[in-house]
């Protein structure tokens, strides 16, 4: 299956999003369809066997509207500027229509002052009310300015489907041709008794405010894009690059991979990259989040985008176009933006009955009050107010727009999240379970002892840090890295090893200098059928020291040559610094907290309490971890459950059942980010890991996962104000419109007041969704 994200134009309701989604889904070899009106996106997955692109496309043609593919690359070369001008032209469009309409309405609205108040106006010119000048004025309004309601209503007949253009175009037209036939015919209607009043002002002002809740909600919907518009903004225009010696500047699509770029204090990283040559502080906070510049010195990897401060240097470009992070960002943002939220069905079915049922109620309507009446002006004024009033895009818009601003949101705090589904389940997190490397610890590891059975200062000692360091720097694995780093610093020269092989979640083994070596676990060794229980030339236990570094909360990788014991390293991983606030924020929040990890229990129960987790699974091998995530899903009714055999914990306590997150970094944590009801993957953690998530933290700050709960719980409290207030909007508007109130006050609504209603029906919808864009997460200080 391949997936693509579609642009699509002349959408004008959440009836035309439910159309286009119902054809492309009947197009063979079609998987999943989603269309959100708010982001004006479809979400295509599809068999490229069975169909392609352009039969997606002709479907979406053949309704009447436009389907264009969203192009990363297009984007990240500044061609994202075309959208905004398309944008921008739509205003201007209808804003040069509201203006026409404004002006008629002034004039018409004004003329038909005594008409409306009964009342006599000395003075006033009565000439304006003057039915075939009002027929002169409302006709270009009717079919100019309304052109589009017109269009699409047609579109929508073609093939046998409604949208709410057909409701406004049911409503002006049925004011328009009553009274052009009274202006044409009032002897008929005064010879039955009826008053030869004409309505075009209804449909004049019923359009124009239409339009002109269409023009807010336009620039309101601009807004809600604002974070994506950031985001490229970002990106540099050109990179000056090294080639034939001499330094150039191109434009930043011609930069190409193993390109040599120079920065300069000030400047923008241009791509992605290495640092070669030189060093800096380099400001990542438009990207990650991170509040604090980054040093770097060459071999570090800067991204594209950020802004340099202080040193120049050089990099070689590693990634560029829509390999960058940025673009990605920018297309994880899209993709998220585009998506919908379970909490939308609802809505989408509401919507899928909404124009035929207001038809119905508007032909009830007529029928009711002719019938009671027998007034066929009465009878029609709440017809058109019905269908006016009548407005599914409140309901349309309610949950993609505060989508939208609250992936926008996130992205601003270095939080991509993948999909609208992820941020809704989110805030129903319930259990949070945390790795302990890399995600509770900077998973940068340094040695901190040194033990052998020979013991200290002896030259075999540097033999077998040789032996170990040439085997491990064949890992990927931080505490292999802190043991290499650790024999470099010694002074150590490493040698080939051969045969290198890294069993998960217990160690390594392969041969260096024609000797057979073992680096892991003490359990690992156990298994393998190597003795422990050996001791130093001064007759001290290994395993004893052993476990009070254990104790102390260091990892210990046992060193085993030609499968006999020969010591062991202590490996010391500092916490991140904010790894104790951030647990204790999460319990604030009525979180509980989890560590998982693949340490002994010792180890892991001294990092656990430095950060305040009662709850730890210890020794957990990788193929594990989604087994403990299961387990904590399936735990219920305050009753625990049985355990999966086989995995070590301690102080496992009963709870209720649970929503469970998981937070990793590695590839081992993988299949339990997959397992998890939401997956964190930290954004500093491996590109498999990243892809396993839902919620991706780029910086590595765990910050972010309070952040993301929190921006969650205010975009779902926002979602739930908005389609409270579309459906009320709907209920108490369409009645009320019915006349229900008139036996009890004589009171009707006046369809220009229906027309204003509906328009700024959607416009408050999207205007509470805006106000997402000041949220701010609450930090809480650590408990003392």
């Amino acid at each position: 299956m391949e997936t693509t994200t579609l642009k699509l134009q002349g959408m004008s309701c959440a009836a035309c999003a439910r159309n286009i989604e119902s054809a492309i889904r009947a197009v063979a070899g079609v998987n999943q369809c989603s269309v959100n009106f708010g982001a004006e996106q479809a979400t295509v997955q599809y068999d490229p066997e069975t169909t392609d692109l352009t039969a997606i496309q002709t479907a979406v043609a053949d309704l009447g509207y436009t389907a264009l593919p969203l192009s990363v690359q297009e984007i990240v070369a500044g061609e994202a500027d075309t959208e905004k001008a398309s944008r921008l032209a739509e205003e201007q469009r209808l804003l040069r229509r509201v203006a026409v309409g404004g002006v008629i309405s002034l004039v018409m609205v004004i003329g038909s002052i005594p008409a409306m108040t009964g009342l006599h106006i000395p003075y006033f010119p009565m000439w304006l009310h003057n039915p075939w000048l009002q027929f002169i004025l409302a006709t270009p309004v009717q079919f100019w300015c309304g052109a589009s309601f017109y269009r699409n209503s047609w579109k929508a007949l073609k093939h046998r489907t409604a949208t709410m253009d057909t409701l406004i175009v049911l409503g002006t037209s049925a004011a328009y041709l009553y009274s052009v036939v009274i202006t044409v015919f009032p002897g008929f209607f005064s010879a039955q008794n009826l008053m030869p009043d004409v309505y075009f002002e209804v449909a004049v002002v019923v359009i124009t405010m239409i339009l002109l809740g269409r023009l807010f909600e336009q620039r309101a919907r601009g807004k809600t894009t604002e974070a994506i518009q950031k985001l490229i903004g970002l990106q540099a225009k050109t990179a000056r690059v090294i080639r034939a010696g001499q330094e150039v500047d191109i434009p930043i699509a011609q930069v190409v991979v193993g390109d040599v770029v120079l920065v300069r204090p000030g400047e923008k990283v241009p791509v992605d990259g290495e640092v070669i040559e030189g060093a800096s502080t380099v400001d990542e906070g438009m990207v990650t989040g991170e509040s604090l510049p980054v040093s770097k010195q060459p071999g570090d990897e800067v991204i594209g985008a950020t802004l340099n401060r202080t040193g120049s240097f050089r990099l070689r470009a590693t990634r560029v176009g829509k390999d960058t992070v940025l673009a990605q960002i920018v297309r994880l943002v899209r993709e998220a933006q585009g998506s919908k939220a379970p909490i939308q069905r609802l809505a989408d079915q509401v919507t899928g009955w909404f124009v035929p049922v207001v038809m119905a109620i508007a032909l009830a309507t007529f029928l009711i009050w002719f019938r009671v009446t027998g007034n066929l002006t009465l009878a029609i004024i709440p017809m058109v107010g019905v269908l006016i009033i009548a407005c599914p895009c409140a309901l349309g818009l309610a949950t993609p727009t505060s989508v939208m601003v609250g992936t926008g949101k996130g992205a601003e705090h270095g939080i991509l999240i993948k999909d609208a589904t992820s941020l809704e389940l989110a805030h129903t997190i319930q259990t949070i379970v945390l790795d302990k490397t890399g995600t509770l610890t900077e998973g940068k590891p340094a040695v901190t002892d040194f033990v052998t059975v020979l013991g200290t200062a002896h030259q075999n000692e540097f033999k077998l840090l040789r032996l170990a360091a040439s085997m491990e720097r064949n890992s990927e694995h931080p505490l292999a890295e802190a043991i290499v780093r650790y024999a470099q610093a010694q002074g150590v020269d490493l040698t080939e090893s051969r045969q290198f092989e890294a069993i998960a979640g217990s160690g390594v083994q392969g041969i260096v200098a024609d000797r057979m070596i073992h680096i892991g676990t003490r359990s690992w060794m156990t298994e393998l059928g190597i003795d422990t229980r050996v001791e130093t030339l001064d007759g001290t236990s290994l395993e004893a020291q052993a476990t009070v570094l254990e104790a102390d909360g260091k990892t210990t990788a046992w060193i085993a040559v030609d499968w006999e014991i020969q010591g062991f390293v202590g490996i010391a991983d500092t916490l991140k610094s904010t790894s104790a606030s951030v647990v204790s924020t999460l319990h604030r929040m009525g979180i509980d907290v989890v560590m998982l990890t693949g340490d002994n229990q010792q180890t892991a129960a001294a990092i656990a309490r430095q950060v305040g987790i009662t709850r730890v699974y210890a020794q957990v091998r990788p193929e594990q971890k989604a087994a403990v995530v299961q387990a904590l899903q399936a735990e219920g009714q305050g009753q625990r459950k049985p355990g999966k055999p086989g995995i070590p914990h301690f102080n496992l306590q009963p709870s209720t059942s649970r929503i469970v997150a998981m937070v990793g970094d590695g590839i081992n944590d993988a299949p339990a980010l997959a397992q998890a009801d939401v997956g964190i993957a930290i954004g500093t953690g491996t590109d498999i890991a990243i892809a396993a998530s839902d919620i991706t933290l780029i910086s590595g700050d765990l910050w972010g996962i309070v952040t993301a709960i929190q921006l969650s719980r205010a975009t779902i409290r926002n979602i739930r104000q908005n389609l409270f207030f579309a459906f009320i909007y709907n209920i108490a508007g369409i009645p009320i419109a019915a006349g229900i109130l008139f036996p009890f006050t004589g009171w009707l609504l006046n369809p220009i007041i229906a027309g204003a209603a509906m328009a700024f029906s959607s416009v408050s919808v999207v205007t509470n969704a805006l106000r997402l864009r000041r949220f701010e997460p609450v930090m809480y200080a650590i408990d003392q």
